[in-house]
């Protein structure tokens, strides 16, 4: 699709190394794959939609849903959905860092010369080792809760750890 900054990120990526781990099959309990761009040129929802319907025709006859968006807008939303004010991301990569828990921490994408980029800035020793750990960096700790709950029914085998007490929540992206 040529987006900028693009990624495939989110619970399609640790959750499916969590299936291969546990002897799942791949993509069971996936309900969706997000691809993260960045584009600060037009923060216009009418852009941004023009993209998402982009991607119904390129996505559109995979088995699951395929949720596109540009981490450019988010400062626009995310107080209204979340309560907690959120600075303007500076990059895809920017947004991914803000993630719930690290082991949500990460983006993968082709290169134009064909070598992937793996973005895992908190590394990937939770992702393969089944540790739910809280990035207490934006999101609020109930968002934490509800989606390592959600996470352990699926996945019992995590290792889920608590929010910690002092909060480090920065709200400054990038």
């Amino acid at each position: 699709m040529g987006l900028p900054g693009w990624y495939l990120t989110g619970g399609c990526l640790f959750q499916t190394v969590w299936n291969v781990v546990t002897g799942r099959p791949p993509a069971s309990g996936i309900k969706d794959y997000d691809v993260f761009y960045f584009d600060d040129g037009d923060l216009s929802w009418e852009a941004e939609d023009a993209v998402i319907r982009a991607g119904r025709e390129v996505f559109g006859g995979l088995p699951a849903e395929v949720e596109i968006r540009n981490e450019a807008r988010v400062h626009l939303w995310y107080e209204r959905k979340f309560g907690v004010a959120c600075a303007p991301h500076v990059s895809a990569e920017s947004a991914i860092d803000c993630f719930v828990a690290t082991t949500c921490c990460l983006g993968v994408r082709l290169e134009p010369g064909g070598r992937w980029r793996i973005y895992a800035p908190h590394g990937l020793s939770d992702v393969f080792g089944l540790v739910v750990r809280p990035n207490p960096v934006l999101a609020p700790r109930e968002v934490y809760e509800t989606k390592a709950a959600r996470w352990r029914r699926q996945w019992p085998e995590l290792t889920v750890l608590d929010w910690p007490s002092a909060p480090s929540r920065k709200g400054l992206p990038g």
